[in-house]
């Protein structure tokens, strides 16, 4: 005799479970019934704390509330245990990790690269072009190329470093001091605010400059206050 199919009602519960098995994690928290100690500090739906109770009274309460009880501190003696739509909830930390990953940019390390003897408006165009790295939150690379003989006068390489990091101070700090690297001497500086900061700054900054456009135009197209001239009798 052939088995019957699964009624539609089954059939759902039986890919509810096939699903839950898949999406669990060893590092995600205990849930329900696989919390398996006897007694739990319990906070309620809406951040009340309930008190220690049996984790059979606290799993009843969920269950009542139609929620799930969720363990989110387990290294406490009882475990933390909360009321609430884990489903959710697991969303929500999804949907933060997503535009957290978004909003993340590496800093890159730029270079700019110099001459001992350089020549005073050489000197402000990499200057400028170091202050724009900075600005655009990425760590800058100076190096100073040493020709011949003047291997032999480092501190002129490290006075030409320090006026540069004195000349950027505005827009970084040094992060790493003048160092020999072979024929060359190399200093980093790092920018005062990172990618992603410099990244909500813009953002921010285009919202309001949209909200300020918007304004604009319902003022333009709002009708003035001004009274209309008087018809002549």
């Amino acid at each position: 005799m052939a088995c019957s199919p699964l009624r539609p009602r089954f059939r759902r519960i039986a890919a509810a479970t096939t699903r839950t098995k898949e999406e669990f994690r060893i590092s995600d928290p205990r849930t329900n019934e696989r919390i398996r100690v006897p007694e739990v500090r319990l906070v309620g739906p809406n951040g009340e704390q309930v008190g220690i109770v049996r984790i059979e009274a606290a799993l009843r309460l969920a269950q009542e509330a139609d929620l799930d009880l969720v363990e989110v501190a387990p290294s406490s003696k009882p475990p933390v245990v909360k009321i609430m739509d884990y489903g959710k909830f697991k969303y929500e930390a999804a949907q933060k990790a997503k535009e957290t990953r978004r909003n993340q940019a590496n800093t890159v390390l730029k270079e700019v690269r110099f001459r001992l003897k350089i020549e005073a408006h050489d000197y402000i165009t990499k200057l400028k072009r170091a202050e724009g790295f900075l600005q655009a939150g990425d760590k800058v690379k100076a190096m100073i190329l040493f020709r011949g003989r003047e291997q032999s006068r480092p501190e002129q390489g490290v006075r030409l470093l320090r006026k540069f990091a004195e000349d950027v101070a505005e827009f970084g700090t040094v992060e790493s001091n003048p160092t020999i690297d072979g024929r060359n001497m190399v200093m980093v500086v790092a920018p005062h605010k990172n990618k992603s900061e410099v990244k909500t700054e813009q953002n921010a900054q285009r919202t309001a400059n949209r909200e300020a456009a918007r304004s604009a135009a319902r003022g333009d197209s709002a009708p003035t206050d001004e009274a209309a001239p008087a018809s002549a009798e």
